[in-house]
């Protein structure tokens, strides 16, 4: 049997989306329909406007509300320390262990030549600008222990070394091959506060 368009339309938008296959876009769908307690238009208005009512932060490339995002536009936060994570996503994780005062600066993705994803791909030369116009002393690696993370991680110290500021990377306490943004806050404190200076 053949679904009203409407509902077909909804399961092919649902399947854009990651991990999600036919059956769990169906199930997404007739979720949405049944449940009366979820207010769709209100649904509706957000998806809406989640494009319209957000920017991206010119100091650190996080997606914001605002420009400067609050991080950024605080006096209270180390200026010369200096976070790099991948995505937003990972910048959240690492601001809700509460334990990071300094800045951060979204690199905009890892390198990895599985998904051809090149340095150029990647927010380099926007780093390199914000190191040396804001005088950063200390550059923080936070990623993910993947083999993407790692290659990333190599190919950044090669290009910073010169630079007379401190690199360090986030302790070992994380598992190997597991994704920064699901790993749980006192891991990524404790990450965060054992750091290792990279040689």
């Amino acid at each position: 049997m053949a679904y009203p368009q409407i509902i077909q339309t909804l399961i092919e938008y649902f399947q854009k989306l990651p991990s999600v296959g036919p059956k769990t876009a169906e199930r997404y769908v007739f979720y949405l329909l049944k449940n009366r307690n979820i207010n769709l238009h209100d649904l509706a208005t957000n998806l809406a406007n989640l494009r319209k009512n957000l920017t991206t932060c010119s100091n650190c490339l996080v997606i914001s509300e605002e420009d400067p995002c609050p991080i950024c536009a605080s006096d209270r936060r180390d200026k010369k320390t200096l976070c790099l994570v991948a995505n937003t996503q990972e910048m959240a994780s690492m601001e809700n262990t509460h334990k990071y005062n300094g800045l951060y600066f979204i690199l905009g993705g890892l390198i990895s030549t599985i998904d051809n994803i090149n340095p150029e791909n990647l927010n380099v030369k926007a780093l390199l600008k914000k190191i040396k116009t804001d005088n950063i002393e200390e550059v923080i690696m936070a990623f993910s222990p993947t083999i993407e993370g790692e290659t990333t991680v190599l190919y950044l110290k090669k290009l910073l070394e010169t630079y007379d500021i401190k690199l360090s990377r986030l302790a070992r306490g994380l598992p190997a091959g597991a994704s920064l943004e699901y790993a749980d806050e006192i891991t990524l404190s404790e990450a965060l506060k054992y750091r290792n200076q990279i040689q």
